[in-house]
């Protein structure tokens, strides 16, 4: 029978091509913990205990779907944001570290919207796997959450990640390209947020295959004529639906922050902060609006 050991080094072996030698313990922790049900402290205390024939042969079936360069989560079927479990597939992107961020930073802001005494109104634009919507609905229970995407196989995904996490959220099937006008009771909003589209060509050929071969392209790539169409988009929006001094939260492309804020500045939008990540690079934009 395999042992832990065993496992983690038939996954070094197998993945040396497809991920550094970091990212292959993470991925193979993950598998064993979901696999086996034994605690990652333990799967590293206990290196030489063996593994179930069993959970062997699941764990190498994995290890087979992983050596293509398929996303551990779209192969496990779920993945941990903000403390909660979501639901992913390939029809929703993967939620990433910097997105829990953004989610940080509307938490820590919300003290800045007027009449905070009152429930407060969320939009989230684009919510893939509802991974913001549903994270600040769990952390400001009062608010009133909508979420939009294009996608329908999305949001049915979302609306699972709702139930399954007990957050009561909105979704509706909109684009945000063609129409500015919500399908929603709620038209005022105390809260923007949105993490669009933004990777160009010329950012593609440096990504992963793990992204570019798996997640969905309509949800990560922009025109490398027009990097900014949805935050124009967005900012539109956000001036007729944005209540007065209401805020609005971008996950932005690190080499277009400059552009980005000058976009926001020009349709009038004040206050507006550029934030880095953890990795020290230019993600989030807060800005203001004016009136």
């Amino acid at each position: 029978m395999k042992t832990i050991k065993d496992v983690f080094l038939s996954f070094r072996q197998s993945l040396a091509g497809v991920y550094d030698t970091l990212e292959t313990e993470v991925i193979a922790l993950l598998v064993l913990e979901e696999i086996t049900g034994i605690s990652r402290a333990k799967l590293k205390a206990f290196p030489e205990d063996t593994i179930p024939g069993e959970a062997s042969e699941k764990i190498e079936g994995i290890l087979i779907e992983l050596k293509t360069g398929k996303p551990v989560q779209y192969i496990l079927g779920h993945t941990e944001f903000y403390g909660l479990n979501f639901l992913v597939n390939p029809a929703t992107l993967i939620p990433r570290p910097e997105t829990e961020e953004l989610v940080e930073w509307i938490l820590q802001s919300k003290k800045l919207v007027p009449n905070s005494q009152k429930p407060v109104y969320v939009l989230d634009i684009g919510t893939g796997s509802g991974c913001i919507a549903i994270s600040l609905k769990k952390n400001l229970p009062d608010a009133v959450v909508t979420a939009i995407d294009i996608s329908a196989d999305a949001l049915h995904t979302a609306k699972q990640n709702a139930v399954i996490n007990g957050a009561e959220v909105t979704f509706i099937e909109q684009d945000i390209l063609e129409s500015r006008e919500l399908k929603s009771e709620s038209k005022n909003f105390d809260i923007i947020v949105s993490n669009p589209p933004y990777v160009t060509l010329q950012d593609k050929l440096l990504m992963h295959k793990n992204v570019t071969g798996f997640e969905p392209h309509s949800a990560l790539f922009v025109p490398e004529h027009n990097p900014l169409i949805f935050y124009e988009a967005i900012a539109d929006f956000a001036i007729q639906h944005l209540s007065k001094n209401g805020l609005l939260f971008l996950e932005i492309n690190e080499n277009f922050g400059k552009e980005t804020i000058e976009l926001l500045s020009d349709k009038y939008f004040i206050n507006i902060e550029l934030r880095k990540d953890m990795s020290g690079r230019d993600r989030m934009i807060k800005a203001v609006k004016a009136s």
